[in-house]
């Protein structure tokens, strides 16, 4: 299964804008205003391993899709 670097490339850009933004609501919206700075970086770094996952999830997936259709062809 060989899938052309620049579609992983922006697989990964697709996943990782979607991710952002999903953490970018949850720090908004579950962690809007930290009591302290230990609260504030646990926050972030919660969600930052969230939205790295997802990322990643989302790049495989679309990858793999890609991949499937070619295989089609």
């Amino acid at each position: 299964m060989t899938v052309e670097i620049k579609e992983a490339i922006i697989a990964g850009i697709i996943g990782g804008v979607i991710a952002g933004g999903l953490s970018m609501l949850a720090n908004h919206f579950l962690v809007p205003f930290p009591q302290t700075s230990m609260d504030n970086t646990v926050g972030h770094g919660i969600t930052g391993l969230v939205s790295g996952l997802l990322s990643g999830f989302i790049g495989v997936m679309v990858a793999l899709k890609k991949a499937g259709n070619l295989r089609q062809s």
